[in-house]
């Protein structure tokens, strides 16, 4: 994302394109080598920790394999590629989390670039069934 290819990653791009002002979601799959998961959530809670106060970060969502706890996916929701892409990717609180993927990934990281189209959630149903009612 930076312009130089990343060793740990694989990224396809799935949106209109940076700067059109649109949320993109990045779908982020990662496997680490048996015995390395409570080294991931070592390495990647401090970064979602300091991705919450970043101004254009909407959400994240980590989750991991009901079948194989090796297997994790990140979802993250932004509301400016250009700035993800060119300014939060390169914070200091990512480095150590990125250089210590290299130890216990088992594979390039699959991320993928989307664009929402629509979001349902119970909260907003609820609330519309109360004032309806």
């Amino acid at each position: 994302m930076n312009g130089r290819p990343d060793p740990n990653s694989t990224v396809r791009t799935d949106t209109d394109g940076p700067g059109d002002g649109k949320q993109v979601v990045f779908v982020v799959s990662i496997d680490v080598r048996p015995g390395c998961e409570a080294e991931f959530l070592r390495l990647v809670t401090p970064v979602l920790d300091a991705m919450r106060h970043e101004t254009t970060f909407v959400n994240a969502v980590l989750h991991q394999d009901i079948q194989d706890p090796t297997r994790f996916m990140l979802y993250e929701t932004w509301t400016d590629l250009d700035d993800l892409s060119q300014v939060q990717i390169h914070r200091d609180y990512r480095r150590p989390y990125l250089a210590g993927l290299s130890r216990i990934l088992r594979e390039p990281r699959q991320v993928r670039i989307w664009r929402p189209l629509r979001g349902d959630f119970t909260f907003f149903a609820a609330g519309t069934a109360a004032r309806a009612g």
